[in-house]
């Protein structure tokens, strides 16, 4: 990843940070994307420059297409051009059965997932085909493939996220990008807090290589498929979860 410029939404936390962190140790300049925490943005930053890396703290809803198009501005002017985009930002649901959803919070879901990847592949695809050169990873879940009770919104939207990454390789392809899905299985992180220990202990000896993930492992796997190895990989979907979904 040297010389190379990433910009990973949602990076303030979890799999984002555990990204960018990597990102920056193999090389790149990294523009680490936040809403709400901005403390905990600025410690990613503050990590990697103290390992002397490059990196920027950016604030943007990636829901909003004009504070997305800002925040790729930004990160152009202080970084350069950008060759990799993680979209990872969380969008948030309610874990319930599906007779108990009302069409909003449905709605919420699937249009906020959808929105972040378009509006963030919008604003920097543009480049890419210029310099016919580009990488784009999209953080899906395993739940796309393999549902389970009450995750019918993260499901469904992920599933959209997923045949919109496949599409889109097909489409810029010819322009030298690529873009393919990382699906992580269920990992440690806040956002996984909620589920009780026990569950998650159930779930860690259910699997091949006998635990659930961590951050890191997810970073690992988008490290391989945005390195110039995997040239020659594209509108793939990618699951990391230890054997739990085998394709």
């Amino acid at each position: 990843m040297k010389g190379k410029v990433a910009l990973v939404t949602g990076a303030s936390r979890g799999i984002g940070r555990a990204t960018a962190i990597l990102l920056a140790a193999e090389g790149a300049a990294v523009a680490v994307n936040y809403f709400q925490n901005e403390e905990s943005a600025i410690a990613v930053v503050e990590e990697i420059m103290k390992a002397g890396g490059r990196a920027l703290a950016v604030r943007a809803d990636v829901r909003d297409g004009d504070q997305v198009r800002s925040m790729v501005a930004e990160v152009e002017k202080s970084l350069g051009p950008i060759d990799l985009l993680v979209s990872n930002a969380s969008i948030g649901f309610p874990v319930k059965p599906f007779t108990e959803f009302s069409w909003p919070e449905f709605e919420a879901k699937l249009t906020g997932e959808l929105k972040s990847t378009f509006f963030c592949c919008q604003a920097v695809l543009p480049s890419m085909i210029e310099r016919k050169s580009g990488c784009i990873i999209a953080i899906s879940s395993t739940l796309s493939r393999h549902s389970s009770p009450g995750f019918i919104a993260h499901s469904t939207a992920k599933s959209g996220l997923d045949a919109f990454v496949r599409s889109l390789a097909e489409e810029v392809g010819p322009f030298g990008v690529r873009v393919n899905v990382v699906a992580p299985g269920l990992t440690l992180t806040d956002a996984t807090a909620w589920l009780p220990e026990e569950q998650k202990a159930m779930i860690g000896k259910m699997t091949p290589l006998q635990r659930v993930a961590l951050p890191e492992d997810i970073a690992g796997a988008v490290l391989a498929v945005a390195s110039g190895h995997s040239r020659f990989i594209t509108g793939c979907y990618v699951p990391v979860c230890g054997g739990m979904l085998m394709l």
